[in-house]
């Protein structure tokens, strides 16, 4: 049920964020699981794409991550605040990634709810990708992690959805992009009240 090693080998990230939307994001803490159904995701396309850290080939201290053979995580902090997690996909060296960018709460609500400090019913708890992060328990001790471990992974536990319940959209927060800002490669799942806002394409 845990995606093995090759599902992340996929070339083609935008496959894969899409893909990604029903599959279920586990962490275990200090013993303590929590899962969250992936159901918004962002695809960011290694070097060539302006919203991508990895793009010109910038390599540093951070980025190094991104340029692993995928089936690791890379975390870093946005705005001095926020653990953003993404999935590095695709081979070495060709630093492809999704970022996770909102979750529907599954198992260990109570320990969610904690970490957030508010009811697993409230949308806010992890809508958007600091706040998906947080519910998990992601912070940056968690970057470079191997997805096939058992500190952080996802499962596939058959939920998909049709094209027609998935709807894309420009990526949030990336107007220093420029052209690359208005590519349609935000993903998520219609009508789920845990992606984040806004909540159409």
């Amino acid at each position: 049920m845990k995606l093995p090693l090759s599902y992340y080998s996929n070339e083609d990230v935008l496959f894969l964020a899409q893909d990604l939307l029903g599959k279920v994001l586990f962490t275990k803490i200090h013993g303590e699981t929590t899962a969250g159904i992936i159901v918004e995701t962002e695809a960011y396309f290694g070097v060539k794409d302006k919203a991508s850290h990895a793009y010109g080939g910038r390599r540093t201290d951070r980025t190094e991550t991104l340029y692993s053979h995928g089936g690791v995580s890379y975390v870093y902090l946005c705005y001095g605040i926020h653990h953003l997690f993404n999935v590095v996909t695709s081979v070495q060296d060709d630093p492809h990634a999704v970022l996770i960018r909102a979750v529907e709460p599954l198992i260990g609500k109570e320990i969610m709810e904690l970490r957030r400090n508010m009811p697993a019913s409230k949308p806010a708890i992890s809508a958007g990708p600091g706040s998906a992060a947080k519910a998990l328990g992601i912070d940056r001790s968690f970057n470079k992690k191997k997805l096939t471990d058992n500190e952080i992974w996802i499962e596939d536990h058959g939920i998909s959805y049709s094209p027609d319940e998935i709807i894309a959209g420009p990526r949030i927060g990336v107007a220093y992009a420029q052209e690359d800002a208005l590519l349609p490669w935000r993903f998520f799942v219609k009508g789920n009240k845990y992606v984040s806002k806004p909540n159409k394409a």
